[in-house]
């Protein structure tokens, strides 16, 4: 066996590392405004340097330093203290040199407060059972059983687990605990309490008194054949009109297949866009919406700190790490700033049309095309749009909406995807339901607007738009 032995060795290696400071920038420039809120506010918990501005306070110039005698190691950085002062108060004037803006008031953060709290929760399905369960003529033992099967009762409105399982983790009999579920299934919104899409749908139609309807007959016994558009397969099963038999599967598509949803406990997000466009006279200006930016300082108190004499040199040591610090993070949100607004230039310059016709003049655009433009990368760009939300007077968008490939048209002019995309919809909505058009009929038709694109890309679309083929779209 060969001796072991133990050693040390060196050895050079190049490799990329991310300084801690380009680490926080590109955050920074990628969190949405709510996000970089939340950032700034830990970075004032940890940093004793920075301190937020009142809102209802204009900024004030920067005191002047008279020359007092110091170390020279005080006097080196007294030079770089000052240009950190004047960045500080460059940034203070930053919030308030918006032109056609009004200041940001106390009363403005009042109401945006008033706006918040008064934010309700809506009601989950669950509770909306309980509280109907709580008015049921049940027992308390019964009622214990009950709300074991509306805890089994999904988002959608289903049983989600079967009667069997249910009974014997409950030790109760199968059959009781099946007319609980009757009495549950009598709830509001109609439809829950189902097991399956049959007895959900056949549920509804029994609370409008259609239980014995060709409707219900269609749903008992025909349902796959519904589902598969088949109508004059049911009416030959039937034996009725194919004109009754539509009628009647017109009327099952009135349905909630999934009555749950209507009590999601799923609410839109909030979305506070980055940047505001309005328009003035012929054109549109844009602005960014700093309303919920902290507004940032450096402390009076440090700087005095700094000026004093008597500091001690591990106190001035920690201040000029600290005011480092902090002004760093003061110019990586003016840049992020500065960047958002000159990618969003950009986009408005691009996309005026979208904003005066609508969607069928959206312009092709790439993140390639405004890097170039604005003087950035593209990957900077990309960190920029992310997440991010543009309010436009036809409507707020995420700002990756306007970024879209084009298709050549027959003039030798690109149109954008979605305007395509936009122009099927249209197509299909205004076809016969009897007739409906095959993706070879609205490739005719767009032809016919010069915009030529292949047969597979008609049906790529469709499938994306979740329109089904023409003959699980006809009407007899």
């Amino acid at each position: 066996m060969p001796d072991q032995s133990l050693f040390l060795s060196q050895e050079q290696r190049l490799h990329m590392v991310l300084a801690p400071q380009l680490r926080q920038s590109l955050e920074m420039l990628q969190a949405p405004v709510l996000e970089l809120r939340q950032m700034i506010r830990a970075e004032l918990d940890r940093n004793p340097t920075l301190e937020e501005m009142p809102t209802d306070v204009l900024p004030v110039a920067a005191e002047p330093d008279a020359g007092e005698p110091e170390d020279r190691k005080a006097l080196d950085f007294r030079e770089e203290f000052e240009v950190l002062a004047r960045l500080d108060d460059e940034w203070r004037d930053y919030f308030f040199q918006e032109k056609e803006a009004r200041p940001y008031t106390s009363e403005d953060a009042e109401r945006r407060n008033f706006f918040f709290e008064s934010v309700t929760q809506p009601e989950s399905l669950q509770e909306h059972l309980l509280q109907q369960l709580a008015m049921a003529d049940l027992s308390e033992a019964d009622r214990r059983l009950a709300e074991v099967l509306v805890g089994n009762i999904n988002d959608d409105g289903y049983l989600g687990a079967s009667i069997e399982e249910l009974a014997t983790t409950s030790g109760t009999d199968p059959a009781h605990l099946q007319d609980l579920l009757v009495v549950i299934q009598d709830f509001d919104p109609p439809g829950v309490g189902a097991r399956d899409l049959r007895e959900c749908l056949l549920l509804q139609l029994e609370r409008l008194g259609k239980v014995d309807s060709m409707a219900a007959d269609i749903v008992r016994h025909h349902l796959d054949l519904l589902a598969g558009r088949k109508i004059p397969d049911i009416a030959r099963a039937l034996r009725k009109p194919v004109e009754e038999v539509q009628a009647a599967a017109n009327f099952i598509a009135t349905l909630d297949p999934k009555p749950g949803r209507a009590y999601s406990a799923e609410t839109a997000p909030y979305v506070t866009p980055e940047i505001v466009v309005r328009k003035v006279d012929d054109r549109y200006v844009v602005f960014l919406n700093d309303d919920d930016l902290p507004r940032l300082r450096i402390s009076k108190q440090y700087r005095s700190l700094m000026r004093d004499e008597g500091t001690t040199a591990e106190v001035r040591d920690y201040i000029q790490e600290r005011v480092r610090a902090g002004a760093f993070l003061i110019k990586s949100i003016q840049q992020r700033q500065q960047t958002i607004l000159r990618i969003a230039n950009e986009i408005v310059r691009v996309q005026k049309e979208f904003l005066d016709k609508g969607i069928a003049h959206l312009k092709p655009l790439t993140m390639a095309e405004v890097a170039a433009t604005v003087g950035l990368h593209e990957t900077t760009v990309s960190r920029a749009v992310a997440g991010k939300h543009i309010q436009t007077p036809v409507g707020t968008f995420e700002m990756k909406f306007f970024f879209t490939p084009g298709l050549r048209t027959a003039d030798g002019g690109v149109v954008s995807n979605k305007a395509v995309k936009d122009a099927i919809a249209t197509i299909v909505a205004g076809e016969d339901p009897s007739h409906p058009l095959s993706d070879q009929e609205i490739l005719a038709i767009l032809k016919e607007r010069g915009i030529h694109i292949a047969r597979r890309t008609i049906a790529k679309y469709r499938i994306a738009l979740r329109i089904p083929p023409s003959h699980l779209r006809k009407s007899f």
